[in-house]
């Protein structure tokens, strides 16, 4: 497929319109924003300082992990704090900022309170919200809460249903998750009448139904050549079903170097490299479909303040209009 002929993304709230573009790639970052290598949890020293700062820079979202337990084989307990208690924080202390969550465990939440909670943030914070979900990948999170990880895929699909059906008025829908009957109305609505979901890897769906119904795709990092031949695949699949395009979005865990030449060198998920590198290997995601890279400092060993501040003068600028 030739991604320079992409048609338009579907119309959706403030924060989709405007992280993501045919053609064009956006940049955000993961909190917590700060280097934590040495250790799975965070010490979230100036968390929201930090999170102002990148709205203040021009950084187009900030994304949010669902870890509900600190998982010693992942390694990483994300930002600590509940996604939706920290998205409704950061949506009265922000203005413009895209507020993402990659991703909330379906199978470990049920879909009536996930679709009340995103609604609500993405309410708060004026149409900002795009909500990420996924099967999980943590085995040992599911005995602690009695799920079975073995259908997780079934879950998953029936969760992301009945959060759909909750964003019409008075639903009537039934799966095993419960039933609605016309008579009861989950509020408050999403802003734009339906919340912007997408999904990670393949969160054990067909790909029939992950084009069908998904409003973007999150994918791991990989090879730029290998990126690009997926995303392909992926959007002519979406395109030969006759649906609309739908965005791509990718994580990417950098540590940049102080000469911005550095040759790139593999890290976990990422690279370490110097910041012209790094516009180049972000222009070679773009030209490949990606319309978005979330940045995650965590390996970054250069002190935070100094890097963001870097990345928006010597970065920023070869992907904004």
């Amino acid at each position: 497929m030739d991604t320079q002929a992409a048609p338009q993304f579907r119309t959706m709230n403030r924060a989709y319109n405007s992280v993501f573009q045919p053609n064009r790639l956006s940049v955000g970052l993961v909190v917590p924003i700060e280097e934590y290598s040495k250790s799975a949890v965070p010490t979230l020293e100036r968390h929201l300082e930090r999170v102002q700062l990148a709205e203040d820079l021009g950084f187009a979202a900030v994304w949010l992990r669902d870890v509900p337990f600190n998982v010693p084989s992942f390694g990483d307990a994300g930002q600590l704090h509940d996604p939706f208690v920290y998205l409704g924080f950061l949506a009265g202390k922000t203005d413009r900022i895209a507020l993402g969550v990659a991703s909330i465990i379906l199978p470990l939440r049920h879909p009536a309170h996930v679709a009340k909670a995103a609604a609500s943030a993405d309410q708060l914070s004026g149409g900002r919200l795009i909500l990420g979900v996924a099967s999980g990948d943590r085995p040992d999170e599911y005995p602690a809460l009695k799920v079975p990880f073995s259908d997780r895929g079934e879950r998953f699909r029936q969760s992301f249903e009945y959060i759909q059906a909750t964003a019409q008025k008075n639903p009537r829908f039934e799966n095993d998750h419960g039933k609605l009957d016309g008579q009861l109305d989950l509020l408050p609505k999403p802003v734009s009448g339906n919340l912007p979901m997408l999904i990670t890897g393949s969160s054990q769906q067909s790909t029939e139904w992950l084009a069908e119904n998904e409003d973007g795709w999150m994918i791991y990092p990989q090879g730029v050549a290998a990126q690009q031949r997926v995303i392909a695949t992926w959007r002519d699949r979406i395109l030969d079903a006759g649906l609309r395009n739908k965005p791509v979005l990718q994580p990417l865990y950098i540590d940049v170097t102080d000469d911005p030449d550095s040759e790139p060198e593999p890290i976990h998920l990422g690279l370490r490299l110097g910041v012209n590198r790094l516009v180049s290997h972000l222009k070679s995601l773009e030209a490949a479909g990606v319309n978005h890279v979330a940045l995650n400092l965590r390996f970054n060993q250069s002190k935070t303040e100094a890097t963001l501040e870097r990345l928006a003068i010597e970065v920023l600028p070869s992907f904004t209009e």
